[in-house]
């Protein structure tokens, strides 16, 4: 009897042991479900609902700075620019760089050092043509700048070999030096040549075939003049005399500048007095004026 009251009580604690600890399940699952539910009634937030992302740091720099930095094409260009410059022939170069503007400075010797070279040296070529034949003094000249360089190449080899140095070829950047004269050169100076040929062969069909008879009596005249200047010089003395004149009369010119024009305006008016009254007497003279 008392073996069957123990074993109740024993059932029945058990039974409220196990009812407790199933309240206690349940309580901890309703906060769970909760929240399970509270994540899927709060909508997801998109890439449009997020604030923005702040800009980087360029974007706070003031534009007078940005502008100072160049842009990446501009650098290019240079580049290219200079690649090019130093990709043209050097003939193209040197001719592009002799513009009217330095013959000007040449000849009114604004660079003392190089119009003295450019003077002395053609002066001395033109006095050894008169010396020489033509054939002679090339050839002089051909030999002096061959023993230059041979004497140059033999010396920098020697120097090398006792350095013990590689430096290589002294001339190396003038032999790789593109020399060639491009198609679009040629082509422009061909085309002054022909307009400059052109207008010397209307000029002269002009005063040949009189169709200004003041202008053909002048031409008339300055070649009876020549005619005389020929019997005291020949060609490579008026050659020299217009080379010398070329690097003296426009300095002394600037120089003595209102005088000298002075004297030529005096010159000028006799010369055209004398030339008006010729026309007038001449009656198959036509007059420019008219």
């Amino acid at each position: 009897m008392l073996i069957v009251v123990y074993g109740s009580v024993c059932l029945l604690v058990k039974l409220k042991d196990f009812d407790w600890k199933l309240d206690i399940n349940t309580a901890e699952a309703v906060p769970a479900e909760t929240l399970i539910t509270e994540k899927v009634k709060t909508p997801v937030k998109t890439e449009e609902d997020r604030p923005n992302k702040p800009k980087p740091p360029t974007a706070a720099v003031p534009p007078e700075v940005r502008l100072e930095k160049p842009p990446q094409d501009d650098m290019h260009k240079h580049t290219n620019e200079g690649k090019a410059d130093l990709g043209k022939p050097a003939t193209s170069m040197f001719l592009e760089g002799f513009n009217k503007q330095k013959a000007i400075d040449l000849l009114y010797w604004r660079n003392v050092k190089q119009s003295g070279a450019v003077f002395s040296s053609v002066l001395l070529l033109l006095f050894s043509l008169t010396q020489f034949s033509v054939v002679s003094v090339g050839a002089y000249l051909a030999l002096a700048a061959l023993s230059a360089t041979i004497s140059f190449r033999i010396y920098k080899s020697v120097l090398q070999a006792v350095q013990k140095t590689d430096e290589g070829h002294p001339f190396k950047a003038y032999l790789e030096m593109e020399i060639a004269l491009s198609q679009d050169q040629i082509s422009k100076y061909a085309d002054k040549v022909l307009l400059y040929t052109n207008t010397c062969m209307k000029e002269l069909r002009r005063l040949f075939l009189v169709q200004d008879l003041v202008d053909s009596l002048k031409f008339a005249v300055l070649m009876w003049l020549l005619t005389y200047v020929g019997a005291l010089f020949n060609g490579l003395t008026l050659l020299i005399l217009a080379v010398v004149s070329m690097f003296t009369m426009p300095v002394v010119y600037e120089k003595h500048q209102a005088q000298i024009d002075q004297y030529v305006g005096l010159i000028r008016t006799q010369v055209n007095s004398v030339v008006g009254k010729i026309q007038a007497k001449i009656p198959g003279a036509k007059r420019k004026e008219e």
